[in-house]
């Protein structure tokens, strides 16, 4: 199994702060998001091949992050928010240029979690590994609800809607950017981006999936932030300085 971090994105509601910071680079409880996404994939030991991809603005900070990592960064070619590939059309870049054919996982580099990876593909792998799964957590709220993709699942967790941030959501269970692909449905996404498709959020690619393919929902109930603004890094980054024995903030800084 092979893992993909996707951070490729431009971040504009975290402007200007994003100007000079990649935002998967910026430090929550002392350490770089993309750090304690690193720690989970590798602590599972389940992947071989660790692939982070970025686009041509923010590859030199990530090349300096990844001396002494195990990693492989690749560099989209864009250069802003008009011509970015999407984090659809990141996932076939990297599939095209590491030349990967394997089983995916496929993680967004802004995603903060405390569940275990090894977790999310034991599921996976006891529903079918032929299909592909994704990590949803309940938000608990249908006014929440309508910010997310939501799933709706059958008796056996098999998605059988998925809604990308729905008006009237029928469901609290939120697709969070933690995906498992079957290596036969890594190869589909070639196909969905040639039948004209939408390149941006992943979501949309398991939407089209689940109306073709199996697909599972595996219900995690821990601490999640989908890091996408000023207010959810500041929560974050106290949460985790928490964690670490560090004083909380009322404001964030990088530094």
């Amino acid at each position: 199994m092979k893992a993909i971090i996707l951070a490729a994105g431009y971040a504009t509601r975290l402007r200007p702060l994003t100007e000079s910071w990649a935002k998967e680079l910026l430090p929550v409880g002392g350490r770089p998001i993309i750090d304690w996404i690193l720690d989970a994939v590798t602590r599972a030991g389940i992947v071989d091949e660790v692939h982070v991809v970025t686009n041509t603005r923010k590859a030199p900070w990530f090349a300096d992050w990844a001396e002494g990592r195990d990693v492989v960064v690749h560099d989209d070619g864009t250069t802003s928010n008009e011509d970015r590939l999407g984090a659809i059309g990141d996932m076939q870049f990297v599939i095209d240029r590491a030349g990967l054919d394997d089983d995916l996982i496929v993680i967004a580099g802004d995603n903060l979690f405390d569940y275990r990876v090894d977790e999310l593909v034991a599921f996976w792998r006891a529903k079918d590994e032929h299909a592909s799964a994704v990590a949803v957590r309940d938000v608990g709220s249908l006014e929440l609800a309508a910010q997310y993709g939501i799933v709706t699942v059958d008796g056996d967790d098999r998605i059988v809607e998925f809604v990308e941030k729905p008006e009237a959501p029928e469901s609290t269970l939120a697709a969070t950017a933690t995906y498992v692909f079957s290596r036969a449905h890594a190869k589909l996404i070639g196909a969905y981006l040639e039948a004209g498709n939408p390149g941006d959020q992943p979501g949309r690619y398991v939407a089209w999936l689940h109306r073709h393919e199996p697909v599972y929902a595996w219900v995690f109930d821990s601490t999640w932030y989908d890091i996408g603004d000023h207010e959810q890094l500041l929560e974050a980054d106290n949460r985790m300085r928490e964690r670490a024995g560090l004083p909380v903030r009322a404001e964030y800084s990088p530094t």
